[in-house]
């Protein structure tokens, strides 16, 4: 498998800009896992119950959680779309709204 990991804007980056330099190698670990593995565990990469082809990465560093959503475009490419720290069980549904809301901008732009 040789998945690429794009980024749709500056969403990412910025949040990516913010982390400290453990996490930062934490999320360059689990993109090689997603680049490379054909299955990649639900512990790193899972789909959004109810949100059509929107995913989250997941990862953890100590005590911290953190998310990315995503999404695939033809199998091959995974675009990013905005990170955040997870400091609650559930996930900020204006997170996943503003998720959607990349999402469908991506493939309007792409047309």
């Amino acid at each position: 498998m040789n998945r690429k990991i794009i980024f749709h804007g500056e969403y990412f980056i910025d949040f990516y800009k913010t982390l400290e330099i453990n996490v930062k190698s934490k999320f360059q670990y689990v993109f090689e896992l997603i680049k490379q593995l054909e299955m990649v565990t639900k512990k790193f990469l899972s789909p959004m119950t109810g949100y059509e082809g929107l995913f989250e990465i997941r990862v953890e560093y100590q005590s911290n959680i953190y998310r990315v959503f995503c999404c695939f475009d033809k199998g091959k490419l995974v675009v990013l779309f905005n990170g955040f720290q997870k400091k609650s069980q559930k996930t900020l549904k204006k997170e996943i709204e503003k998720a959607m809301k990349l999402k469908n901008e991506y493939f309007r732009l792409k047309k």
